[in-house]
């Protein structure tokens, strides 16, 4: 059975939280399209690595890239193109519009995670 890393679930749970209040209350033009979108991502890194054993760098390249085809699948409008556009919870996670500073807020969130684990070493 392969090892949960407790304190990168825990900081993943609090990222969530802190993700479905800025989707709850705030709607605003900086916190909830830019911020949250730096946090998804973020949100992405330690929930990897709270299950993959990986090196974190490593992580850090999945999870970005994960973050991007996310986008880019705004870009196509993969929901409507497979008619899941009806599916409220798909729309909320996978969003549906592409934006080119939600590309930028997903790598600085990833540099984030990078500067600071290695930050650490």
């Amino acid at each position: 059975m392969k090892s949960i890393k407790t304190k990168y679930l825990i900081i993943s749970c609090c990222i969530l939280f802190i993700e479905i209040t800025i989707a709850v209350f705030v709607n605003d033009q900086f916190i909830r399209p830019i911020f949250g979108d730096y946090l998804a991502s973020i949100l992405v890194f330690y929930l990897l690595a709270t299950f993959l054993k990986n090196d974190l760098n490593k992580i850090a390249i999945i999870s970005l890239l994960i973050s991007y085809t996310i986008e880019f699948s705004q870009y196509f409008h993969i929901l409507e193109l497979f008619h899941l556009d009806k599916i409220k919870i798909l729309k909320i996670i996978l969003g549906n519009s592409f934006s080119w500073t939600d590309m930028l807020a997903y790598t600085l969130g990833i540099i984030t995670v990078v500067l600071i684990h290695n930050y650490k070493k």
